[in-house]
């Protein structure tokens, strides 16, 4: 059932990953032509997931606002993997007083609520696709440190890593060519149900106006825009609802699969 699950939410990602890709080839509009005669048209042959208020193609807006909403994600999750494993690292193979000042620094960031932490970074700077790629990075490493400390510690003392130290390697060539590499599957795990996490973020800054900033257009800001519209009508806000949705749940999906694939408990 774990397989069938993972496959579905691989299928689904791959999918989503292939639209954003190839948007200039698949929206059949510009996603930020005006044209004020068509705003609000229902659902069509023309216009399949309708018009916004601005008589902009849905189906165009949310294929590119994908590609900015997953870029966003993919982005901070590359930063917050850097500073994680770079702590998680130093902190493991270290240990002693190192690995207390680190994983209390750790401790204290996880103090922090981190939505209204980002709310408040973002509030003092201008909102961007930039500062929204960073501030979600740097909010988000403290899971990935501790997971790939946990796993150094487990495998600092195994025998090659000493036959490397009696062979003379250097420790940061202990913790790239041969710590990290057998550390980093769990959190390859966590940065796959990241990207899930890393895209919500982003949509609901976006829907508060603290993301990216129209025209550009992201799923959150697409929803924000779709707002004004929803007592006259659904789908302005229906779409680009569903595309999260669907992106969030195949992320997850396929990060829960991979868990279960590399728990060696399960196995």
């Amino acid at each position: 059932m774990e397989n069938k699950l993972m496959l579905f939410g691989a299928v689904v990602v791959g999918i989503l990953t292939f639209m954003v890709l190839l948007a200039p080839v698949i929206a059949p509009y510009n996603p930020t032509a005006i044209n004020i005669e068509k705003a609000l048209l229902a659902p069509s042959g023309a216009h399949i997931f309708g018009t916004d208020y601005l008589g902009r193609d849905l189906f165009s807006r949310i294929i590119y606002g994908g590609r900015i909403s997953l870029s966003i994600g993919f982005i901070a999750i590359a930063i917050a993997l850097i500073i994680g494993v770079t702590i998680g690292s130093i902190a493991g193979y270290y240990g002693g007083i190192a690995d207390t000042i680190l994983m209390r620094f750790v401790d204290i960031m996880l103090c922090f609520p981190s939505f209204f932490l980002i709310l408040a970074v973002v509030a003092m700077l201008e909102p961007g696709i930039f500062n929204i790629m960073v501030i979600i990075g740097i909010t988000g490493w403290m899971g990935v440190a501790r997971l790939i400390r946990a796993e150094i510690l487990s495998l600092k003392e195994r025998e090659f890593i000493l036959a490397s130290k009696a062979l003379g390697a250097s420790d940061m060539r202990i913790i790239i060519r041969h710590l990290i590499p057998n550390a980093i599957a769990p959190v390859l795990v966590s940065a796959v149900l990241g990207v899930a996490g890393a895209v919500l973020l982003e949509s609901s800054l976006s829907f508060l106006g603290l993301g990216v900033q129209p025209p550009t257009p992201s799923w959150g800001n697409i929803l924000m825009e779709g707002k004004a519209s929803l007592g006259v009508c659904w789908w302005p806000m229906l779409f680009p609802g569903i595309f999260i949705l669907i992106t969030v749940l195949g992320y997850n999906l396929l990060g829960e699969g991979l868990r279960e694939r590399f728990d060696p408990k399960k196995r």
